[in-house]
This record gives structure tokens, sequence and C-alpha cells, in this order.
């Protein structure tokens, strides 16, 4: 008898809500300067699996941190959608970098330090989505946020040594980090969102 109920209600819980039951992860391509900090930012939030620093967005196979040539340093992050939607999970990226560095990210310069979205087909009108809020939310025409929205490609892990790395080097990571000027440049940008998630205009 009890089995029988069991059954029953699972039966219920499928037809009222089957994408729960059979919820399946997502994962999303970013780059925002260091990948260090931006997988540290981005892992603590409820509904993200896991964080892994990488390269992506270049034609150069295996790259590695001494040559990555055309990859910009990115994180994929592995989400629960039914937890944090992709839209969400942007609105908190663009609250961690600056999106009005064309030249990088903070204190790291050159073309692998860009912000990019790399997006899928059912990614790419969100991103746009969020980056035209976003520029509504500084109060500013989207022309003057240089964070690009790119089709995904192959995304390279990174070394061993890079992955959770602010974990596994506490002190290293917050002298880098504050010698950067990271938290102060994003306090300068987006004030008591910064690190949190945007408020995105309506």
């Amino acid at each position: 008898m009890n089995k029988f109920l069991l059954f029953f209600l699972m039966i219920l819980v499928f037809i009222f809500n089957p994408i729960s039951v059979y919820s399946i992860d997502q994962d999303a391509i970013l780059a925002g300067g260091c990948f260090w900090c931006l997988e540290h930012d981005l892992e603590k939030l409820d509904g993200v699996s896991e964080v892994v620093s990488g390269y992506s967005g270049g034609e150069l196979k295996n790259p590695t941190y001494q040559n990555h040539q055309g990859h910009q340093e990115s994180v994929k992050v592995t989400f629960d959608p039914d937890v944090i939607s992709y839209k969400k999970l942007l609105n908190v990226y663009f609250s961690n970098i600056d999106p009005f560095d064309n030249e990088g990210q903070f204190c790291d310069k050159g073309d692998s330090y860009r912000a990019v979205i790399f997006t899928d087909e059912n990614q790419k009108d969100v991103a746009r989505e969020v980056r035209k809020k976003a520029s509504l939310s500084l109060g500013v025409s989207e022309d003057n946020l240089k964070v690009s929205i790119k089709p995904k490609s192959v995304f390279w892990k990174a070394e061993d040594y890079h992955q959770d790395f602010a974990d596994k080097n506490e002190f290293r990571y917050k002298i880098y980090r504050y010698s950067c000027g990271r938290d102060q440049r994003l306090k300068d940008v987006w004030g008591e969102k910064a690190g949190i998630s945007i408020e995105l205009a309506k």
C-alpha cells in the first residue's frame, strides 16, 4: 500500500512539475579578466555546482597559461536553471566586471582579459537583453559598454594549479585582488550592487 501511494505521488509530481523532476544542468562560458577572481565570485552562488577556469574564444588548440594567444581567460559555469536562471547569472556576472574597460579588466590589460559572454543560440538573446538593460541601469548608451557577445567555441580547461586558486592560495589571492583595485573599481561602477547583482532598469 505504501509503495503504491509513493508511486502515485511521484506520478503527480511528474504531471504537475515535470521539468524539476528531470532538471538538466546548463553551462555558461564567461570572460571577465582574471579567471581566479571570476571563478571565486561565481562559484558561491546558489544553483552553481561548478566553476572551471580556462581559455576560450581563440583558434589555438591546447592553450596554456604561457601561450593562449587569441583566447580570453574564461570560466565555465555549470548551473541548475531551476535554482538560478541564465539571466540572473548574467546579472551577477555584470556586477563583477567593469563593463567600460575596452583594454582588459582592472589592472590586467590585453586581449586575453577582455570581457566576453560566449553564447549558444538559446543564450544569445538573453545576453543581449541583459547588456541592454545594464546600460540603462548605468544611464549610458549601450555603445559605451565594452562587453562582447560571441558564439560559444571550445572551452579549454586551464592547468590544475589555476583551479580553485582563491581557496588554495588565500593570502596570495587577497593581495593580488587588492593590489589590482578590482573591488574599488566595482564599487565605483555599481555602488551597493557591486559583486552582488546589478539592478536592471525596467
